[in-house]
């Protein structure tokens, strides 16, 4: 009896989300809904991948052409920063609204570049720019929801794909991205700017290179005060307006569970191998009580209308904590908190048999035995475990700007592999499963915490897939146009 009941949690884990089931309903209340999303799951996960593309090789692009679709802060952001790198062409801009396409453009102008074709208006006008023939790169910033609708359609015309976190909200998204990108052979990389930050990279070189020892246990987060931004209607701040059209990401907020892991979790992901060489095996996920957000959209409802749709809801808990066991014996824990008045922190530790760092609170330390060493020994170790990569575009990245300049280092990183037929730095096996934490978490809240198993989306390649070699970069090395103007001030840090 207990083994039928724990197959059936893992499965339905696999093929429910908490998002598919009404609260209250837990593991055992087996229905007609629920077993038709089994055995879809179950054909996901035992079918034969029909294509690795962890560490593929794409055909080498010269000059790589963008497609942009959805130009709020991140896309707009993206378009200026790509206005920097060499060895590329920005051939569409797609927005609904014409303001954020023509803003865009702007950009394209003031950077000396030839204009993009405009694309805007209608509500599937982005599909045109995915079956364009003289693209080869469609760079993806609308709101969540359109995510794995537009990779797909991109991927099935022919088009690599770079999209914003999360990649997918559902665990059908992800099976879909993977088989797509499988089926397709196109790179699909989620863009995790996080693991591009400069004190992650750091970590991540000292990690392959055994400094810590064996890695034990690792800890990421996104504790970034929202409040304002969520419920801010959008004509009220036009800075935040393409952010959050149509309140889209305060909708969100009705699923209760860690709905943004992947800023905190990526970076400690590579560092631990997972799907290369290790992998998640489980998860357990607790949500506090919400003590913040429904309060606010009724205090909001009270004074203005426009927030009476929002009212009266049931909103997901302020602070969530999801723990994760790997395959090797390794834990990793991963919170979410976007209402309490907190400093910032993504906390980014790592822990070793040997040595740790950590990052959060400033400044990041990193232990030599059981003490924190000085100011002096910092420095020598930035020194030895810097990536050349960090040493090459890290001063550049910082004048372009975007989140202190990893936005800038991602996006430089993406071309020269695409230029160069190197393998992507996050494939899609990462951006499903950093993806999936999501409905995952929202699935053992829904359930008391009990834990869930976590989907192979490798289907067995973790074994031996290699991690990427961050120090290779391609013989071609792309080039950065002149950074001497460059406005850090122009990239809004907001994710």
């Amino acid at each position: 009896m207990a083994t039928d009941r724990r197959t059936f949690l893992r499965l339905s884990a696999i093929g429910a989300g908490a998002f598919f089931l009404p609260r209250g309903v837990y593991a055992g209340q087996e229905d007609e809904h629920v077993t038709s999303r089994l055995k879809m799951q179950q054909q996901y996960e035992t079918s034969a991948p029909t294509f690795n593309m962890s560490g593929y090789r794409a055909p080498k692009i010269p000059v790589v052409r963008v497609g942009f679709l959805g130009l709020g802060d991140r896309g707009g952001g993206a378009v200026i920063r790509f206005t920097y790198i060499e060895g590329v062409e920005i051939k569409a801009l797609n927005d609904k609204r014409e303001a954020a396409v023509k803003g865009s453009q702007d950009a394209l102008k003031e950077a000396g570049l030839p204009a993009a074709d405009e694309y805007f208006g209608e509500e599937d006008s982005w599909k045109a720019v995915c079956e364009r023939d003289d693209i080869d790169l469609i760079y993806i910033c609308s709101n969540w929801a359109k995510h794995t609708p537009m990779a797909l359609y991109a991927m099935e015309h022919g088009k690599h794909v770079a999209v914003e976190v999360p990649a997918a909200v559902t665990l059908d998204e992800a099976w879909q991205l993977v088989e797509m990108s499988e089926k397709t052979k196109k790179h699909c990389m989620m863009l995790e700017n996080c693991c591009y930050d400069f004190f992650e990279l750091l970590t991540l070189n000292m990690a392959r290179q055994g400094y810590f020892g064996d890695l034990v246990h690792a800890e990421g987060a996104y504790i970034h005060c929202l409040m304002e931004l969520n419920f801010n209607k959008p004509e009220d701040d036009k800075q935040y307006d393409a952010g959050y059209t149509d309140m889209w990401r305060l909708k969100q907020n009705t699923r209760n569970g860690n709905l943004y892991p992947t800023h905190g979790l990526g970076p400690v992901c590579q560092i631990m191998n997972i799907n290369r060489g290790d992998k998640m095996d489980y998860l357990t996920s607790m949500s506090s009580a919400d003590f913040g957000m429904a309060k606010k959209a009724n205090e909001l409802a009270e004074k203005d209308d426009f927030y009476k749709e929002f009212a009266g809801k049931e909103y997901r808990g302020n602070m969530n904590t999801s723990l994760v066991k790997t395959n090797k014996g390794r834990t990793i824990m991963i919170q979410h908190d976007v209402t309490s008045l907190r400093p910032y922190s993504r906390i980014h530790m790592v822990m070793g048999q040997d040595n740790m760092a950590r990052k959060w609170p400033y400044p990041p330390k990193i232990s030599d035995g059981h003490r924190w060493v000085d100011e002096e020994r910092m420095k020598e170790l930035e020194e030895k475990y810097t990536y050349e990569i960090v040493k090459k575009i890290g001063d550049m990245a910082k004048k372009v700007g975007g989140h202190g300049g990893m936005d800038f280092l991602m996006d430089w990183r993406l071309i020269d592999c695409l230029r160069n037929g190197l393998p992507m730095d996050q494939d899609v096996y990462d951006a499903a499963l950093w993806s999936a934490i999501s409905p995952l978490s929202e699935w053992s809240v829904a359930n008391r915490s009990n834990s869930v198993d976590v989907p192979d989306f490798t289907r067995g390649n973790w074994k031996n897939n290699a991690p990427v070699d961050l120090n290779k970069m391609g013989k071609d090395v792309t080039g950065v146009r002149d950074v001497s103007k460059a406005d850090s001030d122009k990239q809004l840090d907001v994710h």
